[in-house]
C-alpha cells in the first residue's frame, strides 16, 4: 500500500491553490472544504478510497437540518477514486480534482445565488418515493419564500409516509410542526433561524444572520 502522507499532503497542496483564492475553508487537516453562504454550505469532499488515492464529490447542504455533520443534500458532481502510484501521477489528477471542485462550485453559487432560486429548483424536481428530506427542503423553501400552499403540500407527503425507522419518525415531527406554521412565514423563518444556528455551532462555523434574500 502507499504511503498516505504524500497523497494528503499533495491532496491539500492542490485544493489551496484551486479552492482557497474562492473563498473556501479547509475543515482542520482534512479532505473537506465548504463555501459557507450562511444557510448553506457548498461542501467538497477529495473523497478517500479504501488505499491511498483521491475522488471528489461537491455538493450543497441546507444546514436547516441541523446535523452535527456535513452532508451533501444536492449533489454537484461525483468522481471515481483513483489511486497513488507516483507523486508525479498524483499530483496532476490532484490538480485535476482541485479544478474540477472549483468549477462545481462556481456553478452551485450560480445555480443558488439566493433562496427563491433554492426554492424554485427544490419544489420543481422530481418525487423520489422514499426520500423524505427532499420533501422536507421543498416545504421549508416553500415556506420561506411565502407559498404556504406548495409547503404543506410537500409537508404533507412526509406526514402520509411510514414511519418505521428513527429518522423517518424525525422527519415527520418536524414536517408536522412546519405543517402547523408554514402560512406564518416569520414563524417558519424563526424556527429555520434557530435550525441553522444550532447547525452552525455543532459544526463549529462562526455565527452569522440568517437573511432571506
Amino acid at each position: 500500500m502507499a504511503d498516505r502522507t504524500p497523497v494528503l499532503r499533495i491532496v491539500t497542496t492542490a485544493a489551496r491553490e484551486s479552492l482557497k483564492p474562492l473563498g473556501l475553508a479547509q475543515r482542520g487537516r482534512s479532505r473537506l472544504w465548504t463555501d459557507d453562504h450562511g444557510w448553506w454550505l457548498g461542501v467538497v469532499e477529495f473523497t478517500p478510497p479504501r488505499i491511498a488515492g483521491s475522488g471528489l464529490h461537491v455538493g450543497a447542504m441546507w444546514l436547516w437540518h441541523d446535523v452535527d455533520d456535513l452532508a451533501f443534500h444536492v449533489d454537484a458532481v461525483r468522481v471515481g477514486s483513483e489511486l497513488f502510484r507516483t507523486e508525479d501521477q498524483f499530483t496532476r489528477l490532484a490538480l485535476e480534482l482541485s479544478r474540477q471542485a472549483a468549477a462545481n462550485v462556481i456553478a452551485l453559487r450560480e445555480r443558488f445565488p439566493a433562496l427563491p432560486d433554492v426554492a424554485r429548483y427544490l419544489t420543481s424536481r422530481p418525487v423520489r418515493r422514499g426520500f423524505l428530506w427532499d420533501s422536507f427542503d421543498s416545504g421549508i423553501a416553500a415556506a420561506l419564500i411565502g407559498d404556504p400552499d406548495t409547503a404543506r403540500d410537500h409537508f404533507e407527503r412526509i406526514l402520509r409516509a411510514d414511519a418505521l425507522v428513527p429518522w423517518e419518525v424525525d422527519a415527520q415531527e418536524k414536517a408536522r410542526e412546519l405543517h402547523a406554521i408554514a402560512a406564518d412565514r416569520h414563524a417558519v423563518t424563526a424556527w429555520v433561524t434557530r435550525a441553522v444556528d444550532s447547525c452552525r455551532s455543532k459544526l463549529a462555523l462562526d455565527p452569522v444572520p440568517f437573511a432571506i434574500s
